[in-house]
């Protein structure tokens, strides 16, 4: 599932949960990174990343 979020330049972007390698704080926000050295950074701080991520990869049992 894709989740949106700001690239730093003030770009809508669309990450697909299951591709998220790594995410770390920086500077000007939050980095997430993706397999073969991909990485795109967004505004939202790094917890609301974690939290909106984690929302789409979580798939509630029946």
């Amino acid at each position: 599932m894709f989740v949106k979020f700001t690239s730093s330049d003030r770009v809508e972007t669309a990450v697909n949960a299951a591709q998220v390698t790594f995410i770390s704080s920086v500077t000007d926000g939050t980095r997430i990174r993706f397999g073969e050295g991909r990485s795109v950074t967004v505004v939202e701080p790094m917890d609301e990343v974690i939290e909106r991520l984690n929302k789409t990869l979580y798939v509630p049992q029946e």
